[in-house]
């Protein structure tokens, strides 16, 4: 059976596919960018990359003005952004799951790479996800990265062109020192074995420095990219592919030009949390200077030393310096946002789940368009837990995440998990908070020590969501 599985930790490189260096040499400047190409006219959500046309965002006066995320910002014609993480994932069934040697496991590595396997196995991952979820959101979306010049960077292309999703190359051509990792498109292998535990294979195992560390400036047109997004998303993974000091640039150039930064550090956070200096640093301006911070419950522990999530959101935020959102995700429970002013909680929607590959990154793809259209809290939780549960219903991420039909069919049936016991168990600790919002079934009531918890009814959230899917304002697609 073709199985799916993304690997977001581990990427590798396939060097068979690489530009002889001749070849390398005679190209123009901007040869690598044929997959690239600028369009002309306005953004629509077939495009292929970043209009040329589209002139930098202006904050003078009688410039195009609007609301994102209960902020007032100039007119931006990108939703999202996503920086690096573009990989091939390729799904294979082995009798064994990799070997924990380092030799054996090169030399397993050695052997995968020899050829290509069948394109049936071929799967885009990484920041593809997100941005796949949030294409069939509706939203407009560019993907930001490095794809190499040969059969996988085709078929990534393909893959996001098809999907909807802009492109733009990061190349860093004028700092390139290895052609051969300047070629190459990351590439994961993912090993299922009959018991269906998943494996993971890559030559970025053996390497010591990120993926393409010798990438140090933003070109012109990623920075066009970012100046024209509304949100620009990075995850734990950008440190496998960037050094930390460009990462910081970026954050850096993002809050510069109004655009908001969105950070999962994902199973990374904790790797980067004891990593090198460098990598503390830049973990460190991540958490302080995002704008939306998407944590586990475990990951947010992990940071605060506090159990408790609303508590741990809440200390996350009074360390953060734009920090707007902190949104903790706790799995079949539910999830919490948690804001300066409020706490809005959202139980976990019933479902039989066959892989939880992908929910993290369907799950914030819908974060995303709650931020970007002003929704509710409560309705921006809801969603999400929507989408992410609809991906966690198939097998594998990329072309197989959330989907429309499914989505609507789960806000329409709203089965949600125990409510009861987890807000008993968010209020166990009796968290600071003003007030906090609950979405349920019941009625509204009164929590310990005077805390208010307010009930939204589910019944109006639906009423607000399934318009937004059902009429085709949120374009969630349907295909593929």
């Amino acid at each position: 059976m073709h199985q799916h599985a993304l690997a977001l930790k581990f990427h590798s490189y396939s060097p068979h596919y690489a530009l002889p260096l001749s070849d390398f040499s005679l190209q123009s400047p901007n040869s690598l960018l044929r997959h690239f190409p600028r369009l002309t006219g306005s953004v629509s959500l077939r495009c292929r990359s970043v209009p040329a046309d589209v002139s930098p965002v202006k904050y003078a006066t009688g410039s195009s003005i609007g609301k994102i995320g209960g902020l007032v910002v100039a007119d931006k014609p990108i939703d999202v952004a996503t920086l690096g993480n573009l990989c091939v994932d390729i799904v294979l069934s082995v009798r064994e799951l990799p070997p924990p040697s380092r030799r054996e496991r090169k030399a397993l590595m050695d052997e995968l790479s020899t050829s290509p396997p069948d394109k049936k196995y071929w799967e885009a991952g990484g920041n593809c996800n997100m941005a796949i979820a949030a294409a069939r959101l509706g939203l407009h979306c560019v993907a930001i990265g490095h794809v190499g010049d040969e059969i996988y960077g085709e078929f990534l292309l393909d893959v996001l062109h098809e999907e909807g999703i802009s492109t733009v190359a990061l190349d860093g051509e004028a700092n390139a020192k290895d052609t051969s990792s300047f070629c190459d498109t990351l590439i994961c292998w993912v090993l299922v074995d009959p018991l269906q535990r998943h494996g993971f294979c890559s030559r970025a195992d053996f390497k010591e420095e990120p993926a393409f560390n010798w990438i140090t400036d933003l070109p012109e047109d990623v920075k066009m990219a970012i100046r024209q997004s509304k949100v620009l998303f990075c995850n734990g993974y950008d440190f496998d592919d960037f050094s930390p000091s460009f990462i910081m640039s970026t954050i850096d150039y993002a809050t510069k030009v109004g655009t908001a930064v969105f950070f999962d550090p994902g199973p990374r956070g904790k790797s980067l949390s004891k990593g090198t200096p460098d990598e503390r640093k830049a973990l460190a301006h991540f958490l302080r200077m995002s704008d939306v911070l998407l944590l586990t419950s475990e990951e947010a522990e992990a940071l605060t030393g506090i159990r408790n999530p609303v508590k741990a959101g809440q200390e996350i935020l009074r360390n953060g310096k734009g920090t707007k959102w902190v949104i903790v995700k706790m799995g079949s429970k539910g999830s919490i946002l948690v804001t300066k002013s409020s706490v809005s909680v959202a139980p976990a929607f019933k479902v039989e789940v066959v892989d939880t590959v992908g929910c993290g990154d369907s799950f914030v793809a819908a974060i995303a368009l709650g931020y970007i259209r002003n929704m509710p809290l409560v309705n921006t939780l809801t969603i999400a837990n929507a989408v992410g549960a609809a991906t966690a219903m198939g097998c594998g991420a990329g072309r197989s995440v959330a989907k429309r039909h499914q989505v609507v069919d789960l806000i329409k049936a709203s089965k949600l998990n125990d409510e009861e016991n987890l807000i008993e168990e968010l209020l166990a600790e009796n968290p600071e908070s003003p007030r906090i919002n609950f979405l349920s079934k019941g009625m509204r009531k009164e929590g310990s020590n005077k805390q208010l918890v307010e009930t939204i009814s589910m019944e109006k959230v639906v009423s607000e969501l399934l318009p937004e899917l059902e009429l085709g304002r949120c374009c969630v697609k349907a295909s593929s």
